[in-house]
């Protein structure tokens, strides 16, 4: 297997949680709302939820996006950040965090029925 041609995949679904550590306070709502700004002029698709953000788009964008989020928190003076990804990739299909929502609720829906 040639490593250095190995490419990506073509796109990706990432949970991630960025975690400022040795801020002034316990609250990072600022630092959150900073990276909420980031991922909104990024132009892909996310979602804000109680345990971090899901975006997706291609792996390179998606990839390059967390990293920024990591410069921009360092510039504005943290000094170390964690962050916790989940990516996940298919290659039989596409298919957008909202779809795998609305697919659950469907199922959902249907015991309201019964």
């Amino acid at each position: 297997m040639d490593l250095k041609n190995l490419g990506t995949p073509e796109s990706c679904v990432a949970d991630f949680c960025l975690i400022p550590i040795g801020t002034p306070t316990a609250s990072v709502s600022k630092e959150v709302a900073d990276v909420q700004r980031l991922m909104k002029q990024s132009g892909l698709s996310y979602s804000m939820h109680s345990a971090g953000t899901t975006v997706e788009g291609s792996w390179e964008e998606v990839m390059r996006l967390i990293g920024q989020a990591h410069t921009m928190l360092h510039e504005q003076g943290i000094v170390r950040i964690q962050t916790d990804i989940r990516v996940g990739s298919r290659t039989d299909k596409k298919q957008s965090f909202g779809e795998k929502v609305t697919a659950v609720e469907r199922i959902l829906g249907a015991d309201k029925k019964a």
